[in-house]
């Protein structure tokens, strides 16, 4: 087997309209419509699908937590940029910037929480 990349990933969430509205706000991701009404955040070729909690798809994790999720967004946008744009809608960067080693190698990142508190990584990959 010869896995080429994620295409999508599900967080639960308490809110899906707050999350729709934080991620579109703050992150820019794209809030799509599929299945008739089920929600999720595009970017590039990834999404992530949510699932209200405790109204879950099936099949699901096996214990759906708001608030569980730790992830990292890779961007092309310098991170000070970032930093300005998040602090312009008012978004607190929890730690950042820091060094860190991501799939490819080191990386330059800054967290900040989601409205449930999953913990986002938002990172630049160094200058090779």
């Amino acid at each position: 087997m010869d896995i080429e990349r994620l295409d999508h990933l599900v967080l639960t969430v308490a809110d899906i309209e707050h999350t729709c509205q934080f991620y579109q706000q703050a992150l820019g991701l794209k809030v799509v419509t599929f299945a008739g009404h089920r929600k999720a955040l595009a970017f590039g070729r990834q999404k992530i699908n949510l699932h209200q909690l405790a109204k879950e798809f099936e099949p699901r994790a096996f214990r759906p937590t708001a608030g569980s999720a730790d992830f990292c967004f890779i961007t092309a946008t310098p991170l000070e940029t970032v930093i300005q744009e998040l602090r312009a809608s008012n978004v607190a960067i929890e730690m950042g910037p820091v060094d860190r080693n991501g799939a490819l190698g080191p990386m330059r990142s800054i967290y900040i929480r989601d409205p449930d508190r999953n913990l986002v990584e938002i990172a630049n990959y160094e200058a090779k």
